[in-house]
């Protein structure tokens, strides 16, 4: 059941990318990471760094390398680049590489097989001073409201951290199954 607490969020298109561990980088490139832009999660970054993603024969290029490095690789991609790629990964929160699958990373400097190929189960971050305004916690379920021409009410994981920004993060396929853009507001009810 849907209580009456609607707050507006932005809905923020997150296309495929990849987390790596600094060992990792350092064996796909010889230079250090750059940042290319900031994101809205406090420290984050979008490096100019990026790597072509392979499974066999089929790939994808110019996949987008995420700062600061983690304790894990993980590389997210949406269900249309699975298709491409020939896998059919799980969905997960970030962080939960349980079952998640083996992709090889490649750049000019040579190749690294990583385990930690996902789809990233969409989410809303909340910084952890806003969860208790917003009544929800690391892990809860929230009901996203689309309007639009083709609306609808999607299902977003709760994902609560000290460097949290309020906004939605969905990935390509969700965004485009209801025409939704970067940066559009919609509605987020809390249960």
């Amino acid at each position: 059941m849907v209580r009456d607490m609607e707050y507006k969020i932005k809905a923020r298109v997150s296309n495929r990318h990849v987390h790596l561990t600094k060992e990792v980088y350092e064996k796909l490139f010889d230079e250090e990471i750059t940042v290319r832009n900031y994101l809205n999660q406090i420290g984050e970054f979008a490096s100019n760094e990026t790597v072509t993603i392979r499974n066999g024969d089929k790939k994808i290029e110019n996949v987008r390398v995420l700062g600061p490095f983690r304790n894990y690789n993980q590389v997210e991609i949406s269900k249309l680049d699975a298709r491409t790629l020939g896998v059919n990964p799980p969905v997960r929160r970030s962080g939960d590489l349980a079952d998640s699958l083996n992709i090889t990373l490649e750049t000019k400097k040579g190749q690294v097989e990583v385990k930690g190929l996902i789809i990233a189960n969409r989410h809303v971050h909340i910084n952890t001073k806003d969860a208790d305004f917003y009544k929800v916690k690391n892990g809860d379920m929230v009901d996203i409201k689309i309007d639009g021409e083709k609306k609808g009410i999607i299902e977003a994981m709760v994902k609560v951290s000290d460097n949290g920004y309020y906004e939605l993060h969905l990935d390509t396929d969700d965004a485009n199954a209801f025409l939704l853009n970067d940066n559009e507001e919609v509605t987020m009810n809390v249960r």
